[in-house]
């Protein structure tokens, strides 16, 4: 089942993918499964991840944790040969870099993002008005953390990934925000081109045929 997989900056300069992040707003366990390994191939081809952590996006750590469709996915992601499950991953744990692979289903996903995108945008503003507001000393301190602040910029830049790949189809998609600028445009080429030379597709389908887990997934109610 094709799942969306979004980059989001972490605090150690990497990003989590997390996936589905729209797609596919009901899953079956068997599809977060696929999600799972899908980000896991990515992480390592597209990202040098070795040996990707992968959790499951949950209200809790604890195994017991979560809906219907959570309980059943847990054990079968814990089976799992071809990923390095970690086990549940809360909220709070997206951003720290903990995971390198956060799996949900597209609905959970996709409020997960457009929330984050938000908080970043309410917070970049709360600080530009403490600094008009806070007098001379204020913007002082803010020319100096200039050099900082570029940096910290360009490393959480959504424009710098360009967009999210659509994995589980038969080729290539990098999907881009609607208000994507030239840069991000480029990024997302950029991405396409080294997708098709490190041969994701081909590791994602061989690496499919080898789960057996597919055909006897719990079906939630």
């Amino acid at each position: 089942r094709p799942s969306i997989a979004t980059p989001i900056p972490t605090g150690k300069g990497s990003v989590t993918l997390l996936l589905d992040s729209g797609a596919n707003v009901d899953c079956k366990p068997k599809h977060l499964c696929q999600s799972a390994l899908m980000g896991s191939i990515y992480a390592k081809c597209m990202l040098g991840k070795e040996n990707p952590a992968v959790g499951l996006l949950n209200i809790g750590e604890e195994a017991t944790k979560g809906n219907e469709q959570a309980q059943a996915t847990y054990p079968m992601l814990k089976g799992m040969n071809t990923i390095n499950f970690q086990g549940n991953a809360e909220g709070r744990d997206i951003p720290t870099g903990h995971f390198d692979v956060v799996v949900c289903d597209g609905f959970v996903g996709n409020i997960v993002l457009k929330f984050a995108e938000g908080l970043a945008k309410t917070l970049v503003g709360l600080a530009k008005d403490a600094i008009k507001k806070g007098g001379i000393l204020a913007k002082l301190g803010a020319l100096l953390l200039m050099p900082a602040l570029k940096k910290l910029g360009k490393d959480i830049d959504v424009s710098e990934y360009g967009g999210a790949p659509l994995l589980g189809v038969n080729g290539c998609c990098i999907i881009s925000h609607g208000s994507s600028n030239a840069k991000s445009i480029c990024s997302a080429i950029r991405q396409a081109c080294e997708f098709v030379k490190n041969d994701v597709l081909t590791q994602i389908r061989d690496n499919i045929d080898k789960e057996e887990i597919w055909s006897h997934d719990t079906e939630v109610k």
